[in-house]
């Protein structure tokens, strides 16, 4: 049986590799051929030996290697030569033939012309606030239904656009007061509270100051560093305990589980009461367990399930309050 082998030059781009994919089921379909696999130079898989192999396995004793490049350049010259060579070694019972690349045609002639009339787009270069725009509307379609409420979304959307990772939208949890009194905390001029550098570096410190807010993290402090040493104790939980002095609203954890749990004590035996906890600490120790735990406080809480998490998940749930509150037309 004979077998068409497409073969690209590939690219770190997943959407550009699925074109060839695409081109490998129009030509079987168009040109009523049994069997035709897709290849790949660099970058993606299957490479060229994995490609032939793939037709081997389906029965094919003759395979035709189309290069779908524009022209012959060193990869057809040299690098083609060469592989090709290795496979007829390889497989010696099988037959190998080789096309011309796309090069100068005319029916690409005649590509390029419908494209002239039909795919004409004016340019346009997004302004930041577009992409940003554009991003949560990909989102929202990938997303689809769940089961959040409205007030929840824009956060789950911007956590899902600070990571990519569309996971947050099965494992984020939020406690039903929470982004109530997360805004309230915001409105009210209150400060908030953060574990680590990163958070504090993220967060939209305009829209938080034109509130009254600030930022507070002692991570850095000497004293700080001094105590923990004493004490035997993660810098982080020590800098939270300092920082809970200073008229918290919310704490925003992302990155230690110390931390968290030491939020989660102060709660439990002072009289440190911030309006909502942000516990989305990452890794894999202590992290699990203390989201677990703080999944049920009775005190307003967002927190995410599992190993991940991190300091831009904790700036992005903040952020998203943020612009939550800057859009409120009513009082809460």
């Amino acid at each position: 049986m004979e077998a068409i082998l497409l073969l690209g030059h590939g690219c770190r781009l997943t959407s550009a590799n699925k074109a060839l994919k695409q081109m490998a089921q129009m030509v079987m379909e168009m040109g009523d051929v049994p069997l035709v696999e897709i290849a790949f130079l660099q970058f993606e898989k299957p490479d060229f030996f994995e490609g032939v192999s793939a037709c081997i396995s389906k029965a094919a004793t003759r395979i035709i290697i189309h290069p779908y490049f524009l022209y012959k350049g060193r990869h057809f010259e040299e690098d083609l030569t060469e592989i090709i060579g290795e496979a007829q070694k390889r497989y010696p019972g099988i037959e190998f033939a080789i096309t011309e690349p796309l090069g100068v045609h005319e029916n690409i002639a005649r590509v390029v012309l419908e494209r002239l009339k039909n795919d004409v787009k004016p340019f346009k270069m997004l302004k930041p606030d577009e992409i940003e725009e554009k991003s949560l509307e990909i989102i929202t379609k990938e997303m689809g239904e769940k089961e959040f409420k409205d007030m929840e979304l824009p956060i789950v959307k911007r956590v899902i656009h600070a990571t990519g990772d569309f996971d947050f939208a099965q494992n984020m949890r939020f406690h039903p007061e929470a982004v109530l009194s997360g805004l309230r905390a915001i409105k009210n001029g209150m400060n908030i509270l953060v574990d680590v550098k990163m958070v504090e570096a993220g967060i939209n410190k305009d829209i938080l100051e034109r509130h009254g807010g600030k930022v507070i993290c002692y991570l850095s402090e000497s004293e700080v560093k001094e105590k923990s040493h004493a004490l035997e104790k993660t810098r982080s939980s020590v800098a939270i305990e300092m920082g809970a002095r200073e008229n918290i609203g919310i704490v925003a954890i992302g990155n230690a589980p110390s931390a968290l749990y030491k939020v989660m004590k102060l709660i439990r035996n002072t009289d440190f009461k911030p309006e909502l906890v942000i516990g989305v600490p990452v890794g894999f120790v202590k992290a699990i367990e203390s989201k677990e735990v703080l999944l049920h406080m009775k005190y307003p809480f967002i927190t995410s399930l599992g190993r991940k998490g991190g300091s831009p998940v904790a700036v992005a749930i903040v952020n998203a309050l943020l612009k939550i509150v800057e859009g409120l037309k009513v009082e809460i």
